[in-house]
């Protein structure tokens, strides 16, 4: 006998799956209560880092069925999320979106559907790269700094590496400089090579 589980994934506190839960019922799918795994966690989390994500996995057999109502579910992105059905449909389960009229993503038409959200998804993340690169070499050509602001100017740098050739410690260097460890060490590293 097929035993129908649902995922309902909500990414902060003030929210509720009951919505989610109620709309896997409209559709027409009985899920025990037992059989519903809700958990309050972000989405840019991967399924398989999710604990009660791998609670269900724990779950489910052969045969089984999950349903979900959006893909933005299951995973963080198309390749999260193509990952996580291949890894059910390995252990023998299919898995529905509602969202995409309850599709089995584990069947020929779910994969080709998955096939195309991923190209797309790989489309749209390529295109993002080349904006970002566009913008910098823009950026740059205008002559603006890019990365993070320097912790330490030259002058302040300069006292550091006066203190530190004086035998302060690293620790009292950046307690009187007001800054971090870390960045008196990047200093006198830097000096070094």
């Amino acid at each position: 006998m097929t035993r129908v589980f649902a995922y309902c994934r909500v990414s902060t506190s003030g929210q509720t799956t009951d919505n989610q839960i109620q709309e896997i019922s409209a559709a027409g799918f009985h899920v025990l209560p037992m059989r519903v795994i809700a958990e309050t966690i972000s989405g840019s989390v991967a399924a398989n880092e999710r604990a009660g994500f791998r609670k269900l996995q724990e779950k489910l057999e052969t045969g089984d069925v999950l349903i979900v109502t959006k893909l933005d579910r299951l995973g963080r992105n198309a390749m999260d999320v193509r990952q996580t059905v291949e890894a059910l449909a390995h252990l023998g389960v299919k898995v529905h979106c509602l969202a995409l009229g309850g599709v089995d993503l584990t069947s020929p038409a779910g994969k080709m559907t998955m096939a195309v959200i991923s190209a797309v998804a790989e489309f749209e993340r390529d295109l993002l790269i080349e904006r970002t690169q566009a913008g910098l070499a823009r950026a740059k050509n205008e002559g603006k700094v890019l990365g993070r602001p320097r912790a330490l100017s030259d002058t302040q740098a300069a006292d550091a590496l006066q203190r530190l050739a004086s035998g302060e410690a690293v620790a009292a260097v950046a307690r009187a400089l007001k800054t971090s460890r870390a960045t008196i060490m990047r200093v006198r590293d830097a000096q070094v090579a």
